[in-house]
């Protein structure tokens, strides 16, 4: 039988996954799986089950197994200065890898991606589920693939919840900024649950071309724009800004979210690491803002703020 898929094995600190990931789907990697979850973004074992270590398991089409692993191995090495935790002697021989057939493949890739229901309406659920929907639920269809976002990675499923609550407060926002918008789950979350106006801000081609997708899958282009547009040459205001990227990214883009927020508008952090709540904080009570709420899972935190009216 033919082995059509690679799999690339690599233990790392938790808090590299995120970033690692995104350099392997650079590479063409299709899907990640970590600790036994296979995910196309990153589900972070239970601290209190899991390893500090978790093993990233990331799935290519099959290929030159030897390039593969340099290019992999080149890769990690051009991230040490980015991420504090990395370590900085990475083994030189090739990471650890093996083939497997096709419809193993797609059989562990269904087996392990469930429904996820977020918040009292949102149902998220790949397009093999036949999971019932509850009458006041709305669905969104989204499957692994090649761009981050599916809501299970903590970051994304703070977000997520984030923009539950808002929607059913008593002045939920109508015009939503994504920034960073991946595979475009936080744009379409904010549209499906009433927003009348979504911009989905993704300036990596790929990430954009698989966020407009997502989109039209889910009949959501009336709603949701995708653009390529950095967010410093965007115009209007918003009433929500959703920022799901890395700590620093978010302290250097604190004038942009600023000069988009809607007085009285909120400002959602995520990709934020516990230990680097402190700086982001830091950063931003400098700004005419309000910190609302911080909410945390496994290692990560989201932080909402308020323009001042």
């Amino acid at each position: 039988m033919q082995e059509d898929w690679l799999e690339i094995r690599l233990t790392l600190p938790a808090a590299a996954v995120d970033l690692v990931g995104q350099a392997l789907m650079e590479l063409g990697c299709t899907g990640i799986a970590v600790a036994e979850q296979t995910l196309d973004t990153f589900e972070m074992p239970d601290p209190d089950e899991g390893e500090a270590q978790p093993t990233v398991r990331a799935y290519f089409a099959a290929g030159d197994p030897e390039r593969l692993c340099r290019e992999v191995q080149a890769a990690l090495q051009s991230l040490v200065p980015l991420l504090p935790g990395l370590p900085t002697d990475l083994p030189t021989d090739l990471p650890e890898y093996r083939g497997f057939p096709a419809e193993d493949w797609a059989h562990g890739w269904q087996q392990h991606f469930p429904p996820l229901r977020v918040g009292s309406r949102l149902l998220i659920r790949p397009s093999w589920d036949e999971t019932p929907a509850e009458s006041a639920e709305v669905i969104l269809t989204l499957d692994p693939g090649r761009a981050f976002g599916t809501g299970t990675h903590a970051t994304t499923a703070l977000c997520l919840d984030v923009i539950a609550r808002l929607a059913d407060a008593p002045e939920p926002p109508g015009r939503v900024l994504d920034v960073g918008a991946g595979s475009g789950i936080l744009a379409m979350a904010a549209a499906a649950l009433g927003a009348r106006e979504v911009v989905a801000c993704e300036i990596d081609a790929e990430a954009g071309q698989v966020a407009a997708e997502n989109v039209a899958a889910n009949h959501l282009q009336h709603l949701v724009q995708v653009t390529a547009t950095p967010i410093e040459e965007l115009t209007g205001r918003f009433d929500l800004v959703l920022a799901n990227i890395l700590a620093g990214e978010n302290i250097r883009l604190a004038p942009q979210f600023l000069a988009r927020l809607a007085p009285a508008g909120h400002l959602a952090l995520s990709g934020i690491l516990i230990e680097q709540e402190t700086a982001v904080t830091a950063a931003f009570g400098q700004l005419p803002l309000t910190l609302v709420t911080i909410d945390r899972r496994d290692e990560w935190s989201c932080l909402l703020y308020r323009r001042h009216g």
